[in-house]
């Protein structure tokens, strides 16, 4: 059985979420769709359907990506080793983005 896609609202929980994380308020920006005609800053309801497409569209796409495992490899290893993180110049950086 494959899972349902999620809905815009679930969407928009995970969008705050993670903006939220990051010190991002979408609060903060006008209600609706117009922006605002002071400032240019889009309006709230309009972000948010912009963020869903991009969900819908290019995290998808990006998450079915595996790499090609070597000729031989066990089926079972080559599903570990696609989901293996890139590898960094600089790893020590990448373990305060992880906390």
């Amino acid at each position: 059985m494959t899972p349902s896609p999620p809905t815009d609202a679930e969407l928009n929980v995970l969008i705050r979420a993670r903006l939220a994380s990051l010190g991002i308020d979408l609060d903060q920006l006008p209600p609706g769709t117009t922006a605002d005609p002071e400032t240019g800053s889009p309006g709230r309801d309009s972000v948010l359907a912009s963020l869903r497409s991009f969900m819908r569209g290019t995290v998808a796409t990006l998450a079915a990506y595996q790499l090609p495992a070597p000729a031989g490899t066990d089926p079972a290893t080559a599903a570990a080793l696609s989901q293996q993180r890139a590898p960094m110049l600089y790893p020590s950086i990448s373990l305060e983005w992880r906390k």
